[in-house]
């Protein structure tokens, strides 16, 4: 693997990846090591604008154009992700995987096309290490409630995101060497310790 990885944080609404990736971000920061850091959908000035209108409440697109948005933000990352391949550590909040799991696992789209776009897209980029946080349904509802605004995608019900995560599971289980589980509902100071601890495996 690539001392200069691209790390993934994955996971379902109120699941922790962005909590996680915060604290990997802060930590490189303390022992001066270059990255850069994308969430999706955004990333940039018009992945941001993309996200806008996927998130938004009043937004009511179909399952097509939600894809299709979402791989238009993802399109528009790929050239600073090529930019910095193999220099730089990439930390992404959410990618592929994410598409496969909502798009596909959750909303029922063909993962052939999924696939296609992403061949095309990606060209020879693949992620080096996916960490896939897991939430149960307990935890998911009180973390939502403490959110001040809740987005389009957190308002879902629970079937959903039970295909979602069950979605995410199936591509672990393909990848097993290059995904971590996170268990979510355990304590957040034993997660970022054990996360941190994988991220010296995978940068030193």
């Amino acid at each position: 693997m690539s001392k200069k990885p691209i790390i993934v944080f994955e996971g379902i609404e109120g699941s922790g990846k962005s909590h996680h990736i915060s604290i990997v971000s802060k930590y490189l920061d303390k022992k001066k090591i270059n990255y850069i850091k994308i969430r999706e959908p955004g990333g940039n000035p018009n992945s941001e604008k993309i996200r806008k209108l996927i998130l938004n409440n009043k937004s009511d697109f179909n399952k097509n154009t939600d894809l299709l948005l979402y791989l238009a933000a993802r399109s528009e990352n790929i050239k600073t992700i090529k930019k910095y391949y193999k220099k730089k550590i990439i930390l992404i909040d959410r990618f592929t995987d994410s598409t496969i799991a909502y798009q596909h696992y959750g909303m029922g789209i063909d993962i052939k096309i999924i696939n296609l776009i992403h061949k095309f897209l990606l060209d020879n980029i693949s992620v080096s290490f996916t960490f896939l946080n897991l939430v149960n349904k307990k935890n998911l509802y009180l973390r939502l409630k403490k959110r001040k605004k809740l987005n389009r995608y957190d308002k879902f019900n629970m079937n959903f995101y039970n295909k979602v995560q069950n979605g995410f599971l199936k591509l672990a289980n393909l990848k097993k060497n290059s995904y971590h589980l996170v268990n979510s509902n355990l304590d957040i100071k034993l997660n970022e310790k054990l996360i941190l601890k994988k991220i010296d495996k995978l940068i030193f």
